[in-house]
């Protein structure tokens, strides 16, 4: 007897389990530094899309029968290890989009393995304006970008700032000489005087030889274009030289990790971001609290940005209800006045964000404080 009813039970558990489906998932990757000296800025955004996600899983099915899962890779800024990541997530046919690449040559590097694979990509920072002008139409980007960025940025520095002697740094990358070429550019025509133009590496720590360079020169502003573990490293090795002069930079440098290195040196420094103070917007206020509680810490720069692209490629999946790039790449072309929490998003015929606020800080009392618009 008790033989059959084993059989009987093992019977009805294999039907039952014959009956259930598994649940299936639908992924979306992110990309960008997670180890080495820019992490924070990596760890930010893949905080930022797991914040997006959970929520989104919390509200049930994205599709019929399907959940979300992140799949988060590592390109160490590094453009050829951002090429191999998105071969990898191209490869995956669950992966139906991609949030990322946060450094500008990154996602310059992995834009054409996206467009091939007809992948989404929106990047939360990647502001250099050619990756949009390549014609890749799988391409987006939440942030404005820095044929933006750098003419207010100028238009600040000599209206503000009174900057009339300029000398300008950038670190040679995709990000940082571009957004120093347009800077130059713009303060040129403005009537200010450029007193020199020259470069660094990324990584490089001894600054001292340029700097008493520039020293001799008397300068009135620095203008850098780069990302904040040079600039730190170049606002501390100016004060040891008794190099008192005002810098700028652009939004490489508005991350808290540069207040952190440059400690007390960092005092007075300005810098444009890509948006207003977020932590003032009303429609942030409850992400910033989940932010803080979940992971201990303030978000960084471009989370709220991370967040958006992350919730417009979610409503995007929604709306198409099926595991198809195509149809979800179709999609987010067609966002129209997407109610996130940097404002309203629109996305133009290349796939630029339509929001061209460019905000400027000034550390203080080892804090970023917001100052205002930078027109």
């Amino acid at each position: 007897m008790k033989q059959k009813l084993l059989i009987l039970t093992c019977c009805v558990l294999g039907v039952l389990s014959l009956g259930a489906k598994k649940q299936g998932v639908i992924k979306i990757g992110c990309v960008g530094p997670i180890t080495g000296d820019q992490a924070s800025l990596g760890l930010d955004q893949l905080h930022a899309l797991q914040i997006a996600v959970d929520e989104a899983n919390a509200q049930g099915e994205i599709i019929p029968g399907h959940r979300l899962e992140i799949v988060s890779l590592d390109d160490q800024h590094n453009p050829s290890q951002a090429v191999a990541m998105a071969k990898r997530l191209a490869s995956d046919p669950q992966v139906v989009a991609v949030v990322g690449h946060v450094n500008s040559s990154c996602s310059l590097a992995a834009a054409p393995i996206y467009q091939n694979a007809r992948l989404t990509q929106i990047s939360p920072s990647s502001s250099n304006p050619e990756i949009s002008r390549k014609g890749y139409d799988t391409f987006f980007r939440t942030c404005a970008t820095d044929d933006i960025q750098a003419p207010q940025a100028a238009y600040f520095a000599f209206t503000r700032l009174e900057a009339r002697k300029v000398f300008i740094i950038d670190d040679k990358t995709t990000y940082g000489k571009g957004i120093a070429d347009e800077f130059e550019q713009e303060i040129l025509r403005l009537g200010a005087g450029v007193l020199g133009h020259e470069g660094i590496m990324q990584a490089d720590k001894d600054f001292s030889p340029l700097l008493t360079k520039i020293k001799a020169l008397e300068p009135d502003l620095i203008f850098f274009g780069g990302m904040y573990p040079e600039g730190a490293l170049l606002v501390r090795q100016a004060k040891a030289l008794g190099f008192n002069v005002k810098w700028m930079g652009g939004d490489g440098i508005y991350v808290k990790a540069f207040i952190d290195l440059a400690k007390e040196d960092a005092e007075g420094v300005y810098c444009t971001f890509i948006g207003a103070d977020v932590s003032s917007m009303a429609g942030a206020k409850h992400y910033i609290e989940t932010y803080t509680t979940r992971f201990g810490q303030e978000r960084g720069p471009y989370s709220a940005y991370a967040y958006d692209a992350a919730n417009i490629i979610i409503d995007a999946t929604r709306k198409t209800g099926k595991l198809d790039r195509q149809a979800i790449l179709a999609q987010v072309k067609a966002t129209k006045d997407f109610p996130g929490i940097v404002g309203v998003t629109n996305f133009d015929a290349k796939g630029d964000s339509t929001i061209g606020l460019i905000g400027v800080f000034r550390v203080k009392n080892q804090a970023f404080e917001y100052v205002g618009s930078a027109k």
